[in-house]
């Protein structure tokens, strides 16, 4: 018997353990596998050989894991080099490793590819498979990601409550800043929020177009004399006609620069500009972690993938990522299908520009009907009485 090696890279999601359960469990069911290892905090551990036996894990603790946010096993952004590469066969070999998983995005499944070609460059027999995760939305060929429809409700469900508390005290405007640096996904999901003519969010803005300074000041202006109180979202990447981002950078190291938030950017532009009271909320973190605003139609596709991406390595297959195809069907539906990794490895997806309104401050009702069953069920209504 062989065993099997489960990797995780890149950030968390709210369901990112739930693709892990589906994974051993699909693991623990064949008899092809002795141990199910996962290496602790991400790929940097296959070089320390920090390796857990999953089947170790009282099943009491393996059932919790639909339930739990981040990474049980960890995760890590570890930067990897051609050589790293190169060294992995032979820690595979001493391990008995006949099959691998790489969870992640879009750095996750160029590290899968690689890992694939080292290992078959080698002349070592191991299957290597990828697991989707993203709640950017942002992997190629797949319909969506495991990850987006958790962090798509948190946003949608944020921004309802946050507008029935600006329609109370209509006296600012709010600008959310949610995840998204290249791909709009998560911010274009608040539109789920909407549930009456005139609900929240009022400006919607994704860095699939590009962020008009002007405009923005126009639209906003007009929809605070108009209402009193406006709720904007706006994804973290926001770039200008000429691709820069719309915020000046704070500084630079090496290659790596960084800039402030673009919430506080807006506020302070309207500040100036408008004189109007602004507040600017960002989430960050919480968009990804939480379990309380988790979609039920996320986590059970999560653990499909998982568990899709086990049985296809167990039955010989290597080099793919587990993709969801949606069916033409009355009921929203999906099946798997296995992707060449080669079609992933790094090939961001961005919003298709009909997914947003002509004048790029909004999503049209195609976005709508694409995203809702995501989200796993209606959000609920509010009670209020002040028209």
């Amino acid at each position: 018997m062989k065993n099997m090696l489960i990797i995780h890279g890149g950030g968390p999601t709210a369901v990112l353990n739930a693709s892990l359960y589906g994974a051993v469990a699909a693991a623990k069911a064949s008899s092809e596998v002795d141990h199910v290892y996962a290496a602790v905090g991400g790929t940097g551990a296959i070089f320390t050989e920090d390796f857990l036996d999953l089947k170790t894990i009282p099943d009491e603790q393996l059932e919790m894991l639909p339930g739990t946010p981040g990474s049980a096993i960890g995760t890590s952004r570890y930067h990897l080099e051609a050589e790293d590469y190169e060294k992995m066969p032979a820690i595979f070999e001493k391990w008995n490793i006949g099959y691998l998983l790489v969870t992640g995005g879009n750095g996750s499944m160029d590290t899968c590819g690689k890992i694939a070609k080292a290992c078959a460059s080698a002349g070592i027999d191991i299957c290597v498979g990828g697991i989707p995760k993203t709640m950017d939305n942002d992997l190629a060929v797949t319909d969506h990601a495991p990850g987006f429809g958790s962090a798509a409700r948190y946003v949608a469900e944020t921004v309802r409550e946050v507008g029935a508390d600006v329609r109370s005290l209509p006296i600012h405007i709010v600008i959310i800043e949610v995840m998204g640096r290249n791909a709009g996904w998560v911010a274009a999901a608040s539109a789920l929020a909407r549930k009456h003519p005139g609900d929240a969010p009022h400006l919607i803005y994704t860095p699939e177009v590009s962020f008009d300074e002007e405009e923005f000041l126009r639209d906003a202006k007009r929809l605070f004399d108009e209402k009193g109180g406006v709720v904007v979202v706006v994804s973290e990447g926001l770039t200008d006609k000429n691709g820069k981002n719309i915020v000046p950078p704070l500084f630079t190291i090496g290659r790596s620069t960084y800039y402030d938030d673009v919430s506080t950017y807006l506020r302070d532009l309207i500040v100036r500009q408008l004189g109007i009271k602004v507040r600017n909320e960002k989430p960050g973190l919480c968009g990804r972690a939480s379990i309380a605003f988790q979609s039920p139609v996320d986590r059970e596709e999560a653990i499909l993938a998982g568990k899709t991406a086990a049985e296809a390595v167990l039955a010989g297959k290597t080099g793919f990522m587990v993709g969801f195809r949606r069916l033409d069907s009355e009921e929203y539906a999906v099946e798997t299908m296995l992707i060449p990794v080669e079609e992933v490895m790094l090939d961001e997806k961005k919003m298709p520009r009909s997914y947003l309104n002509e004048a790029g401050n909004d999503v049209t009702e195609e976005f709508i009907r694409w995203a809702k069953p995501l989200i796993g069920g209606e959000l609920p209504d509010f009670a209020h009485f002040n028209g």
